[in-house]
């Protein structure tokens, strides 16, 4: 078993699993941005290991439909098109990204919780668990070497709002016959206890909504399935209209409405363009922007950019999911703005409008004894969740030398005496600019940071394609640069030194037109960081004509 994403980090979850002659490769996630990659819109999984073995890929089995589990799924399927295999929600949620993002003949196969496919040695049977979006599912493989459990994302929620609980009994009767491995979600290892109930978001959800004078507008992830179920309801219960805002939640909605996973009751969904002709007092926005995203409909409610909803005095502003790690700066900067408008926020821990869909301390100690397993991996999560998780593990009473923490690229190799991680495959995050733009690569990244930190400075030159000459002094504009007296002195001193760079020039040396470019570049460059102890990039153009 190879991870190549999701283990040491949050996200862009990626595993493959190989045995013998067969592979399958186990969700095909995405994660978002860093600040310090800018213009980077989400980062995947390095796939070139895959490509390598693209002939011995079965399929793609993914456990549930969020992003850091199917998002990377378009580009990795027009490169390897193997067929798919998921529950009919995260299918359905699934095909909607490929849609958007490429056209093409893609096979997707839908599973139910109990089914059992088989590719070639490897079998997997798909059980039930309960996690924040509805339709997800962990996977009981097994292999000749043995049984392996990977939970996907989970929690042990009594009174899920769905009603269909994590599949005990299956996972009871594995342990019985013996699990080699288990590989089990670490997202929440540092949290003592139980996860609360979806339930108890309903609970404060409904006293929100009795209390609540004006209009109320509420964020959460657009996949939460069960949480939007539940404002429906409070909603209904309440008198309200409910108008959905944003399109990934659009998409969900009306993804899950398909397939019945929401249940509404008529007339309480109304188009956003209907808004108006309701009052304050019996309106629910459903939006996007729970992490704060600049470009979401609550960021620009917030900054009084929506074409449609304007925050006004007495709104109240339900904000139902925790930022993502990272995310902190842009969610408080949308909570500001609210509050700088009017708005209510309800946005704090204790408000109880949000609880996780990973299981806590608690809850792992119970999967891990329900499995018994011989060998313990823990994944999805940062390296100090992993090592949490493996510490719970020997509590509970495996072998602490059966405990193996590995990171992405990290090659785990099984069989029924012995596991170990025997070496590992080069991994790295790669960065997609736009939506099917393409990969980054790494130069170009550090000349966005660069352009961000020092700003750029561009030289244009005319040359003679007769003589090599100059045809006329060179332009200097710069972009992030000072403007002020020095800076004008310092673009009269550039135009200067380049003139006198290419004054020698000789006419047989257009042949290196790139070459002398960047020489250029490297000499003006150098001159500024000597002068303003700042290295703008520069970029020099020669046109010769």
């Amino acid at each position: 078993m190879i991870p190549l994403g999701g283990l040491g980090e949050i996200g862009k979850n990626m595993m493959l699993l190989e045995c013998g002659p067969d592979a399958i490769v186990i969700d095909c996630g995405l994660s978002f941005p860093e600040e310090d990659m800018p213009g980077v819109d989400l980062v995947i999984p390095d796939v070139s290991y895959l490509l390598e073995r693209r002939d011995r890929i079965r399929a793609i089995v993914l456990t549930h439909g969020h992003e850091d589990h199917v998002g990377a799924l378009p580009y990795v399927l027009k490169d390897i098109n193997v067929p798919v295999y998921g529950t009919r929600l995260t299918l359905g949620l699934a095909r909607r990204k490929m849609d958007e993002l490429f056209e093409g003949n893609f096979d997707f196969r839908v599973v139910a919780p109990r089914d059992i496919v088989s590719f070639g040695s490897i079998q997997v049977q798909f059980f039930r668990v309960t996690h924040s979006v509805s339709d997800s599912v962990g996977l009981l493989i097994g292999t000749p070497a043995g049984t392996i459990i990977h939970t996907g994302d989970f929690k042990l929620d009594q009174t899920p709002v769905d009603g269909q609980t994590t599949d005990y009994s299956l996972l009871a009767e594995a342990g019985e016959r013996g699990v080699l491995a288990l590989l089990s979600d670490s997202t929440h290892a540092d949290r003592p206890g139980f996860t609360e109930s979806e339930r108890v978001v309903g609970d404060s959800l409904s006293e929100v909504f009795y209390r609540a004078q004006g209009r109320i507008i509420l964020t959460t992830f657009a996949s939460n399935v069960p949480r939007i179920q539940q404002v429906i309801d409070a909603a209904y219960r309440y008198g309200r209209k409910v108008a959905v805002v944003g399109r990934s939640m659009e998409t969900v909605v009306e993804v899950a409405l398909a397939m019945g996973h929401l249940k509404v009751p008529m007339g309480t969904m109304i188009d956003v363009a209907d808004v108006s002709k309701y009052p304050l007092s019996r309106m629910v926005v459903l939006s996007t922007g729970s992490q704060g995203e600049p470009l979401s409909a609550l960021a620009r409610m917030a900054a009084a950019e929506h074409r449609k909803i304007e925050i006004v005095e007495g709104d109240v502003v339900i904000m139902a999911a925790s930022p993502v790690p990272g995310n902190e700066t842009m969610v408080s900067r949308v909570v500001d703005n609210l509050f700088r408008r009017g708005a209510k926020v309800i946005y704090t821990p204790e408000s109880k409008v949000h609880v996780s869909g990973h299981a806590s301390q608690e809850e792992q100690k119970i999967m891990l004894n329900l499995t018994r397993p011989k060998f313990f991996i823990p994944v999805h999560g940062e390296y100090r969740h992993l090592i949490t998780h493996a510490e719970l593990a020997v509590a509970t009473g495996v072998p602490p030398a059966n405990v193996l923490i590995g990171e992405n690229g990290s090659i785990f190799r099984l069989t029924p005496e012995e596991g170990q991680i025997i070496g590992s495959v080069q991994t790295r995050a790669v960065m997609i600019d736009g939506a099917g733009a393409g990969e980054i690569e790494d130069s170009v990244l550090k000349e966005r940071r660069s352009i961000s930190e020092s700003g750029a400075v561009f030289v244009t030159c005319g040359v003679s394609k007769e003589t090599g000459q100059l045809l006329s002094d060179p332009i200097v504009r710069t972009a992030g640069y000072s403007r002020d007296t020095r800076g004008e002195e310092l673009s009269a001193e550039v135009a200067l030194r380049a003139k006198d760079f290419l004054s020698a020039l000789a006419r047989e040396s257009l042949a290196r037109k790139s070459v002398i470019e960047e020489e250029l570049a490297g000499s003006l460059q150098r001159y500024l960081k000597s002068e303003t102890g700042r290295r703008p990039v520069v970029i020099c153009v020669l046109n010769v004509v």
